[in-house]
This record gives C-alpha cells, sequence and structure tokens, in this order.
C-alpha cells in the first residue's frame, strides 16, 4: 500500500491519499481538545486493500500526539476501535463503543 497521510485543516479531515484517490475521515474539532470523527470515505478502487484501517489508524496516532480526546460518531472508526481495544483510552470518558 502506497499511500501518504495527511492533515488537511482547511477541509476539516485526515486524508490518506494514494494513486488511485483519496479516501478521508471529516472531523469536528472543539477548543477545549475534542474531536469528533463524523464520517469516513474510502472510494470504491482503494476498498479492501486496508486504506480504511490505515487512515483510522495514523488518524488516531495524530490525536494521541495532540493529546485530544476523542469522540467517534463515525460508524466505521466505532467498529475499528471495538476491534482494537488498545486505542480506546482516547475516547471520552462516558461514550463506549459496540
Amino acid at each position: 500500500m502506497d499511500a501518504t497521510f495527511r492533515v488537511n485543516e482547511e477541509g476539516k479531515r485526515f486524508e490518506l491519499v494514494a494513486e488511485e484517490g483519496t479516501a478521508y475521515i471529516d472531523y469536528i474539532f472543539r477548543e477545549e481538545g475534542t474531536i469528533f470523527l463524523t464520517h469516513t470515505e474510502v472510494p470504491k478502487a482503494l476498498e479492501g486493500k486496508g486504506h480504511g484501517s490505515s487512515l483510522v489508524r495514523q488518524s488516531l496516532n495524530y490525536i494521541e500526539e495532540k493529546v485530544w480526546k476523542l469522540v467517534p460518531l463515525c460508524p466505521f472508526v466505532a467498529a475499528w476501535l471495538v476491534r482494537h481495544p488498545e486505542r480506546q483510552h482516547l475516547i471520552v470518558k462516558g461514550y463506549h463503543v459496540k
């Protein structure tokens, strides 16, 4: 998988740019350090190649580096977190994924 992760602050989304297209996660950021991941989009050409998982993993790494708290509103991100409970420490207290 040859793709580049980037933070598009103007577009308010995390992106994974590959030759075949760009996967992204939209976000809303609150000044108090809480980030809401609202929607994930993976182009058909990138589906089934691990790009979605890579995008979530790299986005969470960025969030962790910034010491932000996460609210995973996007079903794809929430499902990823269920499969990777070691990353659930990023989630805002009181919010649970199933």
